[in-house]
């Protein structure tokens, strides 16, 4: 799975952004291929001088289905509507995606007596 990333930095105008992201979630959701979306709102940085807000994720089969959304007609007017959206205050990462449940995970470890 490829996901497109928005990261948020702390300080940006939370109130105006919020009001304008179901504007962009309409343009943003008709981008092809697009198989889930996601949000994360940071409260605390536990280590580090990481000053981000908000993550937003969305997700796509692959690679090529990710770069199909993002080139297509809908994925650059929901681009130059984020953008104006954030003021430019934003970062936009793209990169594959793997997750596992932990008892997949511990079926692969050693038994612990070894």
């Amino acid at each position: 799975m490829y996901q497109l990333i928005i990261l948020l930095p702390t300080g940006m105008d939370l109130l105006s952004f919020d009001e304008g992201w179901p504007q962009f979630l309409e343009i943003a959701e008709r981008m092809p291929g697009l198989i889930r979306e996601s949000i994360t709102r940071f409260d605390q940085v536990l280590y580090g001088t990481e000053t981000i807000q908000r993550m937003y994720t969305f997700s796509f089969p692959d690679k090529q289905s990710l770069k199909t959304a993002l080139t297509s007609e809908t994925g650059q007017k929901a681009g130059n509507f984020l953008h104006t959206l954030s003021g430019g205050k934003m970062t936009l990462l793209t990169g594959e995606h793997q997750s596992d449940t932990l008892d997949r995970i511990k079926s692969y470890s050693p038994p612990e007596d070894i």
